[in-house]
């Protein structure tokens, strides 16, 4: 392989969420000008650690037991690829675990690996790394929805100018674990901030409105409108969850919360009175890598180095 192919970096993150831990490795090449991210693994498991945290407050020994060989495998597979750095990122529900702490040192002395657990606002700083590189000079709202949390951000010629974290995702919603104030509270939030800022369209991630942009057959960089929202979220709500998996094709821990993560997505929609959503298919693990790669750039120490 010539020096001119060869990546200059390989950075890996590890999206610990309350639906799923996703983990991307990517090469990152200089061309020109640009720096790209080429994703060479990319693997999801859904370990629902919401399902415990939000019913019990705790995450349960068989799950963690299945958690820390989950992370176990990442490690060694990080290592096959011989990543020069990488980070693994916690979200909503080890937030809200009151035992996530003795989980976390119990993992950093079997693996060495150090998960750092983030709250809402460092969550939508690392997603507004790669967001902004998406805009245009329109003012969005920004809506991304998790398992156990919400943030929106709203964003005025590329600049983000308000963002709020919510706890109330797909799980939470789909369990009832809200109240009505909490709903109210973030109806107040988006409804004052989309008029103050005028913002006239919406900008969504996560994993469950990607997979409804696939379902309406868009192509990249394509916005989908609200109206086509509502009909796949009709025609996905018209089946039972045996039938979203065998004749939708859903994964089984997508088919239960899709429907109400879609009900977040549409609810700030019309709070801010918007009818186009572009989704650029893009999330948290993307705004780590970037934060990872910009690290690196600023020579400053590399971060939860591989141990060789």
């Amino acid at each position: 392989m010539s020096e001119a192919t060869e990546p200059f970096l390989k950075l890996a993150a590890i999206d610990i969420g309350s639906n799923a831990v996703r983990c991307q490795i990517s090469n990152v090449f200089r061309f020109e000008d640009h720096t790209l991210f080429k994703r060479v693994e990319y693997i999801r498991y859904p370990m629902r650690l919401g399902e415990d945290v939000f019913a019990t407050g705790i995450i349960s020994r068989p799950k963690a037991d299945k958690f820390i060989k989950l992370l176990h495998g990442l490690y060694l597979i990080m290592q096959v690829h011989e990543v020069d750095d990488f980070m693994a990122c916690a979200t909503s529900a080890m937030r809200s675990a009151e035992n996530a702490p003795e989980i976390i040192d119990e993992i950093y002395d079997k693996l060495g690996l150090q998960i750092q657990v983030i709250d809402g606002t460092t969550e939508a700083d690392l997603i507004n790394l790669v967001i902004r590189q998406q805009l245009d000079n329109q003012n969005y709202l920004h809506i991304d929805v998790g398992g156990g949390s919400t943030e929106f951000n709203i964003y005025v010629n590329r600049m983000k100018v308000a963002s709020q974290s919510f706890e109330q995702g797909s799980i939470r919603h789909m369990q009832g674990d809200e109240s009505m104030d909490m709903w109210h509270t973030m109806q107040k939030w988006v409804t004052e901030k989309a008029r103050m800022h005028h913002v006239t369209s919406a900008i969504g991630t996560g994993g469950n409105i990607n997979k409804i942009y696939e379902m309406a057959g868009k192509l990249g960089g394509k916005p989908i409108f609200r109206d086509q929202i509502e009909e796949i979220v009709q025609q996905i709500a018209s089946y039972s969850m045996e039938e979203r998996v065998k004749v939708l094709l859903l994964n089984v821990d997508r088919a239960d919360v899709i429907v109400p993560a879609a009900e977040i997505y549409l609810s700030a929609m019309n709070w801010a009175n918007v009818e186009s959503m572009l989704v650029p298919q893009v999330g948290l693990k993307d705004g780590m890598l970037q934060s990872l790669y910009e690290r690196h750039q600023g020579a400053t120490q590399h971060h939860f180095k591989l141990d060789s």
